[in-house]
């Protein structure tokens, strides 16, 4: 797949490209097909901030990150490309978890009220310890 790269007042090492490249191989590990994917390096006053923004399927994703060091910059970036991805793949389960409990509720197989447990009878504080030594 083809990575775009893009600099403004940076020069773009091999180094660079293969970090930038290392870490892409890592998000195809996600089984999620990413989609044009194009990266932005800017020198700012304080350090370096990177762009990054990536097409999925129904949407795309976009985080930037910035730092002194270039390569903890393209690190942090990736990390948030990488949390987001994670949610976009997760979020399907996620609606139907959250919509199983109300449906649940609005058939009648459970209800809001909370299910007495019976209670224990307890003969003695002796027996008491002696359960306690033999759990710990």
């Amino acid at each position: 797949m083809r990575i775009e790269i893009t600099s403004k007042q940076i020069t773009i090492t091999d180094t660079m490209r293969a970090k930038v490249e290392e870490r892409f191989e890592k998000l195809q590990k996600l089984q999620i097909s990413l989609i044009n994917p194009h990266f932005i390096i800017t020198k700012e006053p304080k350090g370096v901030k990177i762009e990054g923004t990536i097409g999925v399927p129904n949407g795309k994703v976009f985080a930037h990150a910035e730092h002194d060091d270039l390569y903890v910059g393209i690190n942090q970036l990736f990390s948030k490309i990488e949390r987001q991805l994670n949610k976009h793949i997760h979020k399907d389960e996620a609606n139907r978890a959250k919509n199983n409990g109300k449906d649940l509720c609005r058939n009648g197989e459970i209800s809001g009220e909370a299910i007495e447990e019976p209670e224990i009878e307890i003969e003695s504080d002796a027996e008491i310890k002696l359960n306690k030594e033999f759990v710990a």
